[in-house]
């Protein structure tokens, strides 16, 4: 069963002044016409969703990410998917750098320095976390709604899987490349860690893993490519704006692709770089048991102010390669997989015990959506009113929530089967603030 994907990397909401606004609207515009229209002549069906290898936003703010929630959802209408059904990594552009404190750039000049040791103290205390992962403070709600929340600890950014024939999964996993960016960031000064070089293995599940930065920008490469050589057979990345693609023979019967996405709007479309957004169709190639890659490359026409095909980049007109995958061969006879399409994993909230993570195994599609309208639709104070409308906090507190905390306390909601009424009072809260701006026109 073929998956589809709407491929976008450096969005950069909010970048625009003045009339480059108008500019960058239409472009928009134009490319949701655009995508939902190639969706339909190479797929013939919904797509599965969306995914965008980091940089939604330009300077991480909150009035970025409500912008591109809105965009994201008229694009998933679009193309026939759910509107959770958006995957997201974090880019350098989604911090926010007013978040980062005189302590907090010590802490990451700190961690340049003396490397993964370093980024490991600091993630041993919550309370240096916190400084750290501060800097993503418009980003985690929005990604959060998602279900693609960042791992306090240092690990995965996002995480699905999708069924594609009988004991055969397609899983896509996110990595945090700008765990430690800056405002300034020098190549090959990056840092992955080591919770993320290590990719999950299992029989009859092949990778596909998204990150920001290509490899050559991070200390720790040369560690995190021997894992992602023998372990995923696609790695997707942006950042540098000019779109390419590889393939590299592991090993026989072993391949890895690596993508590079040119970005979606970039700062100025000139110099060789222009708009470009890709259509990604996997599907299991029986005869080989492999998994067969499909890539639509888009770019705009300056002269037709429309996307068009990419004939020259990323293999020409629409390449489809045939990747050599062992974990799809030792699962040859196997049952199929007991998942839906974009099953979404539970969720994965520090200090949480995976045991009593909402959901058992897997997320709800309820519970999904629930995430997505109390996280990325509701504003901080919002969502403090909520939870004090159901007692979760005492009458007295004023205290701003961490984002973990909230994250924790919708879980314990979810624990202890009050998701409705969590529900009810969002809802309520979204209709007030609907009839207030009405009556306020």
């Amino acid at each position: 069963m073929p998956i589809s994907f709407v491929h976008l990397s450096d969005i950069h909401f909010g970048q625009e002044k003045g009339a480059q606004l108008i500019i960058h609207d239409d472009v928009k515009e134009r490319l949701i016409e655009d995508a939902a229209n190639q969706v339909k002549v190479h797929v013939g069906a919904p797509a599965s969703g969306i995914i965008v290898s980091g940089d939604i936003a330009y300077a991480g703010k909150t009035s970025e990410y409500k912008d591109a929630a809105a965009w994201l959802d008229r694009l998933s209408a679009a193309i026939g998917c759910d509107k959770i059904s958006v995957q997201v990594v974090p880019g350098n552009h989604d911090i926010d750098l007013d978040g980062i404190t005189s302590g907090c750039k010590l802490m990451l000049d700190k961690i340049v320095e003396k490397g993964e040791e370093q980024l490991d103290a600091f993630l041993e205390a919550e309370i240096d976390r916190e400084a750290l992962y501060n800097r993503f403070v418009a980003y985690r709600p929005f990604a959060e709604g998602y279900n693609c929340p960042l791992d306090l600890r240092g690990g995965i950014a996002s995480d699905r899987r999708y069924p594609l024939a009988a004991g055969r999964t397609l899983r896509i996993f996110g990595l945090n490349s700008a765990l430690i960016c800056r405002e300034k960031d020098e190549k090959g000064r990056l840092l992955l860690g080591a919770r993320q070089h290590v990719l999950p293995l299992q029989a009859g599940e092949e990778l596909v893993v998204i990150c920001h930065h290509p490899l050559h920008w991070m200390q720790d490469s040369a560690e995190a490519r021997r894992y992602i050589r023998n372990r995923a057979r696609v790695f997707v990345s942006g950042h540098e704006h000019n779109p390419k693609v590889q393939v590299e023979t592991i090993k026989q019967g072993c391949d890895l692709m690596m993508l590079e996405a040119g970005a979606t709007v970039p700062p100025r479309a000139e110099n060789g770089f222009t708009y470009t957004y890709n259509i990604l169709i996997f599907d299991w190639d029986q005869t080989t048991d492999g998994l067969k890659v499909t890539i639509v490359p888009r770019q705009w026409s300056e002269d037709d102010k429309v996307f068009v095909e990419d004939e020259h980049r990323l293999g020409g007109r629409n390449p489809t390669i045939v990747l050599g995958c062992p974990n799809f061969k030792t699962a040859s006879g196997t049952a199929a997989p007991d998942i839906e399409p974009g099953q979404l994993p539970a969720a994965t909230v520090d200090a949480v015990p995976a045991n009593e993570q909402p959901g058992g195994a897997q997320m709800t599609q309820d519970f999904a959506l629930l995430l997505l309208r109390f996280f990325r639709d509701l504003t901080p104070s919002q969502r403090l009113a909520v939870l004090l409308k159901l007692k979760l906090l005492p009458d007295e507190w004023r205290e701003p929530l961490t984002h973990t905390m909230e994250r924790r306390i919708v879980d314990r909601l979810a624990r202890e089967h009050r998701l409705a009424d969590l529900e009810a009072a969002v809802t309520e809260l979204q209709n007030q603030s609907t009839t207030e701006r009405r009556e306020a026109r």
